[in-house]
């Protein structure tokens, strides 16, 4: 007798755990399932180096030394275009204060300036945003750059059996805004600077083997 209680014991006690443990009962909490996927969350995006730069951390300045500038790292990755293309867009705008920039790609009807000025706008917010700038139009463009993005080869089948190779191209576009206004241009080298800095290149290399 003494064993059947035992077991009627045992069989309310495992019939109790199972109860507890119904799926409805987690499901019905959204504290424990939330709705966002663990593939979805912000903490498995990838972030590259370039945008890695804006977490470096200076140390506190002393004073009366002059307040460092915002420095603003932004791009966007994976655009449908070729990066030749984009290069000449980028160093257009190179130097260029954020408002001027803004103009002159308002009124390019190329595929990239579309591109090139959402990133900036995009980037403008996040200096006012995250970056403690005061004013949105104290900004200038310190580097405008483009790089390779993946290129994927296809077929392109012609007649009588023929085909050829077609590429499928895209690139990548990093811009580095820096608060205050752009610094003055750089004065024009002349061909005869060049030739004075090329001389010089030739006199300072090291010949190896040589006495």
């Amino acid at each position: 007798m003494a064993a059947g209680r035992a077991l009627g014991a045992g069989g309310a006690w495992l019939r109790g755990l199972l109860s507890w443990a119904r799926p409805e009962r987690w499901l019905a909490s959204s504290s424990v399932f939330p709705l966002s996927c663990i593939h979805t969350s912000a903490c498995l995006q990838k972030v590259g180096k370039w945008e890695k730069k804006n977490r470096i951390v200076y140390p506190p300045q002393l004073p009366g030394e002059p307040r460092r500038p915002a420095e603003i790292y932004h791009c966007r990755r994976d655009i449908k275009y070729s990066k030749d293309k984009m290069w000449y867009l980028a160093k257009l705008i190179k130097g260029m204060s954020i408002d001027q920039a803004i103009a002159q790609l308002e009124f390019n009807d190329k595929k990239g300036a579309k591109v090139i000025k959402e990133v900036l706008l995009e980037a403008q917010e996040m200096a006012v945003k995250n970056h403690n700038v005061e004013f949105k139009s104290n900004l200038h463009i310190a580097e405008s750059l483009t790089g390779r993005g993946q290129y994927t080869k296809r077929i392109r089948y012609h007649g009588k059996g023929m085909f050829g190779i077609m590429k499928l191209v895209r690139c990548h576009y990093f811009v580095k805004l820096v608060e205050g206004p752009p610094p003055p241009p750089e004065p024009r080298k002349t061909g005869f600077d060049q030739a004075k800095e090329y001389v010089q290149q030739l006199r300072n290399r090291t010949l190896v083997h040589t006495l």
